[in-house]
């Protein structure tokens, strides 16, 4: 387990901490904040609420996080992991729903830090998270196709899940708005091609820029974040500071929210640790998982509590502070106050925001983000069991939501990796033995016929445990050797078992002697008292002591 401390990274570079480094910093955590900037206000639409409050989390979760976290570099707000299922949250149970279950994972990220259970998040399958990130992507895309080519929807028209999304744009599509499309070309043209000239300033800013000046000054009959296409209001802008707001704890609401905040504690605590190890590589530091995980559950409880939504570390954003030379928390906390600036002076001016520009720079992250390349790759040459997993994990993502997909995938994977296991433990029965001092020998020795030996090899767990059923022993068997070198571990169904077959061996009058029994399944024997029942002088370390000691008990 790790015994590394709870302490921030910040405290610790404060140590060498100098004024050429503040510079850095305050430039990347500017430069940073820039790119943040568009990027959590399209995130905060995708997921259903107003433009300010992806603001508010960037400026909330990204302090908190960067003041608290294990990592030197890493940069926190909204990223589009959330998107979907914070969007289905708001949808069925509002914000006070969405408050309540970002608490709850916020919560439970404390305690996963606490606990030192970073290093946990190893076990999430590859296949699960290469899965859902893919599908996440899709639902993006998906959930954008409205504002990109300005449709209309009819007063009524319920798009919560991604299928009614699919089938409301195939309804409407006779609403298609060209002046919306070509706003939304030319946007996703520059945060394409801008990056390969001037890649010192933002595409996405420069998108945005260039989109608001097209509709204001061309009065272009276009919906933006403030004003719809039709001139009716689409989002209320507010530069005011977010004020704090507890909401209505109930059981019941803290039940329905149970599995939304589990799901949200999870994403959030792999995109996290996976930020911070991509982060680690690129400056050569290794960052404090634990307390990662502690302040990405402080941090978004004060997200949540001030008006935001869930955040975690995002990749693209730590890796623009780095390249811009930042190397502490400060720039982190930096792009926080910046963004707190902005809100405070600039704000209004985000109502002059085209929608499809919005939706053109979240094409760009959900084709960021879907990992193409990866999942074909996987597909080609991964075992089918986890094709499996990683097709169903973004089947699922997709036409159903978040919770389901990883809930159903973790399953699938253990039951599927059980079978996997099961198929490799083995009982096999000799009648000869090779020289065990030779592996190469060919020399192979005839053994008593009242002696029956068995050779167990894999993990002796409950999938694989009625294995210890196929060893059977004859009418004229006095002594039943087994031999366990191969078996690496044994759990209590498997113990179970074995204590059945001493039973049947007990009743037939034939002893038991084993070989080579590694030190779990040494263990497990004892602590259950079947050590003692077969007797310690039949446990011998090889097989030729076991079988001098079968052929003693003849």
């Amino acid at each position: 387990m790790n015994k590394e401390k709870l302490r921030p990274k910040l405290f610790s570079v404060m140590k060498t901490y100098s004024g050429a480094q503040f510079v850095k910093d305050v430039v990347a955590g500017i430069i940073v904040a820039i790119i943040a900037l568009p990027l959590s206000i399209a995130l905060a639409l995708a997921s259903g609420v107003g433009p300010e409050e992806g603001i508010y989390t960037a400026i909330v979760a990204g302090f908190l996080i960067s003041f608290l976290g294990g990592s030197r570099v890493q940069i926190a707000g909204p990223t589009a992991a959330f998107a979907t299922i914070v969007a289905g949250i708001v949808a069925k149970n509002g914000m006070d729903g969405l408050i309540v279950a970002t608490i709850i994972a916020g919560i439970m990220l404390i305690i996963m830090g606490v606990l030192r259970l970073g290093s946990l998040i190893k076990f999430i399958p590859y296949t699960i998270t290469t899965g859902f990130t893919a599908g996440i992507a899709v639902t993006i895309l998906i959930g954008q196709l409205k504002d990109f080519f300005g449709l209309v929807y009819p007063a009524g028209t319920v798009t919560i899940e991604t299928i009614q999304k699919v089938e409301a744009f195939a309804a409407n599509i006779s609403t298609i708005n060209y002046q919306s499309v070509l706003v939304g070309v030319i946007s996703l043209a520059i945060l394409v091609f801008w990056p390969k000239k001037f890649s010192a300033v933002p595409a996405s800013l420069i998108a945005v820029i260039v989109g608001a000046a097209m509709v204001k000054l061309g009065n272009l009959p276009v919906s933006t974040i403030g004003v719809k296409a039709d001139g009716s209001v689409n989002y209320v802008i507010s530069s005011s500071l977010p004020t704090l707001h507890i909401p209505h704890f109930s059981f019941d609401i803290i039940r329905n929210e149970l599995s939304d905040g589990f799901t949200i504690a999870i994403l959030a605590a792999i995109e996290s640790l996976l930020s911070a190890v991509v982060a680690d590589s690129m400056i050569g530091s290794k960052h404090n998982s634990n307390m990662e995980l502690v302040a990405q559950g402080v941090g978004n409880m004060g997200s949540a509590l001030f008006g935001g939504i869930p955040a975690t570390g995002a990749i693209a954003r730590t890796a623009a502070n780095i390249k811009n030379g930042g190397r502490t928390p400060v720039a982190g906390m930096v792009h926080a106050i910046v963004l707190l600036l902005v809100l405070l002076i600039l704000m209004p001016y985000a109502a002059l925001i085209p929608m499809p520009t919005i939706a053109a720079i979240l094409f760009q992250v959900a084709y960021n983000m879907c990992g193409w390349r990866t999942f074909t790759h996987l597909c080609k040459t991964a075992p089918k069991s986890d094709i499996l997993v990683l097709v169903l994990t973004f089947v699922l993502t997709v036409v159903f939501d978040l919770v389901v997909a990883i809930e159903v995938g973790m399953i699938a994977a253990c039951v599927l990796f059980m079978k996997r296991m099961s198929d490799e433990a083995e009982v096999r029965g000799w009648k000869y033995y090779t020289d065990e001092n030779d592996p190469e020998s060919i020399e192979l020795r005839e053994i008593d016929t009242r002696i029956r030996v068995y050779e167990i090899s894999g993990p002796l767990f409950f999938g694989a445990a009625d294995r210890i059923a196929d060893i059977t022993t004859k009418d004229f068997t006095k002594v039943l050797v087994i031999r366990m070198r191969g078996v690496p571990a044994v759990d209590a169904t498997a113990m179970h078992s074995l204590e059945q077959l001493y039973d049947r061996c007990e009743k037939a009058g034939v002893k038991i002697v084993f070989s080579h029994v590694n030190e779990q399944p040494y263990k497990t024997m004892v602590k259950a008292g079947f050590a003692a029942k077969i007797g310690e002088e039949n446990f011998t370390p090889k097989i030729d002591a076991a079988l001098e000691r079968a052929e003693a008990l003849l």
